[in-house]
């Protein structure tokens, strides 16, 4: 095995080309693209001017291409579940996009399928790799803000208001929670762990999609998860971890390269962390998977498989306080 795996794309959206771009900046190794038809997928290639990458025209043509080691799935998330598992059945590793699924039965089982077949499933929560956020752990670790009792977060973005978006769709698991709210809902894992407790209120698109969410997370310890997401209103997107010696202050926007100040309790600064990041990002994640496969391990600290999968069962209960309700709930099993 030469030194970068061989990635193969599966859904060259949007959110693919960036990937793509954080991939070939960092000189990893793109070697195939799937879509639903070849058209799409020779477009992607095209776009990019890559040389030696094979488009294909169907998924299952991607994943079972031997040119291929690793699948980056980057299709809605209503279809995560089905995608995911097409690409572990077939022996690849898995970046996944986020949310991770649309259950967390769905996204139990494909843990399970990818720990039974020694394979790497990655969350593609990207905001955990980033350097701020590894520094910031390392703060926190080192007691410099001493026991954190709070943790802040929105994520609001103005974003299309047709009904047939995917965003605005049930069908599609659309709304602000598994699109946006997501990123708060792991950094409050990253920072405290699994709640004890969740209390959540939401208002509804005339489609029956969640337009805003609010959620508080409450820990034995006392800590509590002041969240926040909405699809409709563009917003600060920052956020904060407020201890008893001090507290961190995230630049806009925060889940991105960005910047933080760690403050003092009279306000004066500790310490000043600067984004030097000449990339998008999202190249990080992308190594860590690399970094998993060659070492032989199918988990890492940073977002751990189990992890995973108790954030999407605080979405699962986050869904049903509030009502949010999907048709059949897109159960894919």
């Amino acid at each position: 095995m030469t030194d970068h795996l061989r990635w193969g794309i599966l859904g060259p959206g949007y959110i693919a080309i960036k990937q793509t771009e954080a991939l070939i900046a960092a000189g990893l190794r793109v070697t195939a693209v799937g879509s639903r038809s070849a058209a799409s997928a020779q477009k992607f290639v095209d776009h990019f001017g890559l040389a030696n990458v094979q488009a294909h025209g169907s998924y299952t043509d991607l994943v079972n291409d031997p040119e291929v080691d690793i699948v980056y799935v980057a299709t809605p998330h209503s279809r995560h579940f089905d995608h995911a598992k097409l690409a572990l059945l077939a022996g690849k590793h898995v970046l996944l996009e986020k949310a991770f699924a649309v259950t967390g039965d769905q996204a139990e089982v494909l843990v399970a399928l990818a720990a039974e077949r020694d394979l790497v499933l990655l969350e593609a929560m990207w905001t955990r790799h980033l350097p701020h956020m590894v520094r910031l752990r390392e703060i926190l670790a080192a007691g410099t803000i001493g026991e954190v009792r709070t943790v802040i977060a929105d994520h609001n973005q103005s974003l299309p208001t047709e009904p047939e978006h995917r965003l605005n769709d049930p069908k599609l698991a659309g709304g602000a929670l598994l699109d946006l709210g997501i990123y708060p809902v792991s950094f409050a894992f990253d920072v405290l762990g699994a709640p004890t407790s969740v209390q959540a209120t939401a208002s509804f698109t005339a489609t029956g999609v969640d337009r805003q969410t609010s959620i508080v997370l409450g820990y034995d310890n006392g800590a509590h998860a002041l969240l926040q997401c909405a699809l409709d209103t563009p917003g600060p997107n920052t956020a904060s971890v407020v201890g008893t010696a001090g507290w961190v202050s995230i630049d806009r926007v925060w889940y991105a390269p960005t910047g933080f100040t760690v403050y003092a309790p009279d306000g004066s600064v500790i310490e000043r962390f600067e984004n030097d990041s000449v990339v998008n990002g999202m190249q990080y994640q992308a190594l860590e998977v690399e970094r998993l496969v060659h070492a032989g391990l199918i988990a890492g600290k940073v977002m751990p498989p189990e992890q995973t999968v108790q954030i999407m069962r605080v979405l699962d209960e986050i869904r049903a306080q509030v009502g949010l309700e999907y048709p059949g709930d897109i159960l894919a099993m």
